[in-house]
């Protein structure tokens, strides 16, 4: 049977950071109350001339260096992005031009927003084991600043910039991924989106969210999608080697790691140096679990995320 398998990860972050420190100069908030409430102490922002698809670019060559592939041997780009260079094209197909790869390869761009890249990994995934395709490059990458309103204390201490990629390629191993689990749910759209779009008012807008609201839904959505994912897999938390989940929040990580009774060392946390990136941290995280040694052969991983929408979802992999 063919199964589909990580073989390369990258990731990039812009060279700006700014501080907690930055931000009690904006607005009404301290670092202490930023660290205790989220986790965060700093986040990266893109330059005024870095697009999304400038990100994903560097996370992108940086994976496809990690394979060992030719990147004419891809297949499929898929992009998960919810701040795209352009309304259109997507952010996939600018990012195909600048790779410099031809049309023996298919684009498109996934919105998703802090969910999409594992909605794109799902649909990776769908197309290698149905055969249409061998070699699929997927990103996460999101210039959030570019939506975030910095005199907003709620929300702008919250995101930061960046891009992760992996590399997914047709196995006939036992290893690769093992389930994936999506799901959504609109009633809750008022909870998490923007005031701005394109049918709306023409807009880009600002992110809004009810935070206490999210963090009650992410906490459990999040854990009982892990939950029924691994059941179905015959798993149990007890069988997984690592959590890689979305880095929204420290106390929501936390929080979802105790419903799974996994510990502090089975938890990938980049959230403090990164914050939100929304589509990027899971791929972020994965490419720091990976360079720093914290994966073995075999090991089971858990992903898991949940976004405006809502949407959420988790994948476990057999690394």
């Amino acid at each position: 049977m063919t199964n589909a398998k990580i073989i390369g990860t990258g990731s990039y972050l812009p060279e700006k950071v700014i501080t907690n420190s930055d931000l009690e100069k904006l607005v009404d908030t301290t670092n202490e109350w930023i660290v205790e409430r989220t986790g965060i102490e700093e986040r990266h922002v893109a330059a005024e001339n870095q697009l999304t698809s400038d990100l994903a670019l560097e996370a992108s060559l940086e994976a496809i260096k990690s394979s060992g592939i030719n990147k004419n041997n891809i297949d499929a780009i898929i992009v998960a992005t919810t701040t795209p260079d352009r309304t259109f094209p997507s952010t996939a197909t600018i990012l195909q031009n600048k790779l410099g790869i031809s049309d023996s390869c298919f684009a498109f761009d996934i919105q998703a927003v802090c969910g999409g890249f594992v909605y794109a990994l799902t649909v990776a995934n769908s197309f290698i084991k149905s055969g249409q395709i061998k070699t699929a490059l997927i990103i996460g990458a999101e210039t959030n600043s570019r939506i975030v309103d910095w005199k907003d204390r709620n929300t702008c201490v919250l995101f930061g910039d960046g891009a992760g990629a992996i590399v997914l390629q047709a196995t006939e191993e036992d290893n690769g991924i093992i389930r994936c689990e999506l799901h959504s749910d609109g009633q809750y759209g008022h909870l998490l989106n923007t005031t701005g779009g394109v049918s709306l008012n023409q807009q880009a807008g600002y992110i809004y969210m009810e935070g206490k609201e999210i963090f009650k839904l992410a906490t459990n959505k999040m854990a009982e999608s892990a939950i029924k994912n691994l059941e179905k897999c015959g798993l149990t938390a007890a069988d997984v080697s690592l959590l890689i989940p979305h880095q929204a929040n420290k106390r929501i990580i936390d929080a979802t790691a105790r419903k799974l009774n996994l510990t502090d060392d089975k938890v990938i946390i980049t959230i403090q140096k990164q914050a939100n990136t929304s589509a990027a941290t899971i791929p972020l995280a994965l490419d720091y679990a990976t360079k720093n040694n914290r994966i073995k052969k075999n090991d089971i991983i858990l992903l898991e995320a949940l976004g405006g929408g809502l949407v959420w979802g988790s994948i476990i992999i057999k690394w």
